[in-house]
């Protein structure tokens, strides 16, 4: 089963990198919306540093979303998804595998450019262990939350508007508990309380969130 998911992980990564362009397209979304954001309303660093979390967020939940439909849309049109039900093992792993693909192709490149991110919103150095921290919780529930979203439109022409409305609202939790964190280890305050609800939605999200899927994708193939 351990090998199966590997094999997942495997070929989604094999088969975005053979796409580069859309490969680039959820970070340069997310490295963009940061960079302009200081040219379009002020540089002023004090100004920058109290919108710093609440801007880094809405860039990461949005260049998460723009990516979403890449995880079954495609597999979904050429029948690979009706082949993880055929398959000997649980479709609820081959899923989970397809999520996490996607959060290494999105979620992590994120992490890997936050010291430049921090660095052009003036983020003290304090709060950006804080910064990290809820990126590495809150991406993984926007993959997962989202694959949700995905797996109940896969069949439908022209989703993508349905897509968001269905999925936005799911993300707001997220994006306040995230933000909010990051808001708060900058004004030197507590953020465990943040943080807790991050790592609670989180583990909510791995257990209940596959299941979610698989059942919506059965419907979607119905």
């Amino acid at each position: 089963m351990f090998k199966a998911l590997l094999t997942i992980i495997q070929r989604d990564l094999l088969v975005a990198f053979r796409r580069r362009a859309e490969l680039m397209n959820p970070i340069l979304f997310y490295a963009i919306v940061v960079t302009l954001f200081p040219l379009g309303v002020s540089p002023d660093k004090n100004f920058l540093s109290q919108l710093a979390p609440g801007v880094v967020w809405v860039a990461a939940l949005l260049a998460a979303l723009i990516s979403m439909e890449s995880i079954f849309r495609q597999d979904f049109d050429d029948g690979s998804i009706e082949q993880l039900y055929l398959s000997q093992h649980p479709p609820m792993v081959l899923i989970f595998g397809k999520v996490v693909a996607h959060w290494l192709i999105t979620g992590l490149p994120m992490l890997i450019v936050i010291p430049v991110m921090a660095l052009l919103l003036f983020i003290p150095n304090q709060a950006i262990p804080t910064l990290f921290i809820t990126i590495l919780l809150g991406t993984p529930i926007l993959s997962l939350i989202g694959a949700i979203g995905v797996a109940l439109t896969a069949g439908l022409r022209g989703g993508g508007v349905l897509l968001w409305l269905l999925v936005l609202p799911l993300y707001i939790p997220v994006l306040i508990f995230a933000s909010g964190a990051v808001s708060a280890s900058i004004d030197g305050l507590a953020t465990s309380g943040h943080l807790a609800m991050l790592g609670v939605g989180l583990i909510l999200a791995l257990i209940l969130a596959p299941l979610a899927i698989s059942a919506s994708l059965k419907i979607s193939m119905s």
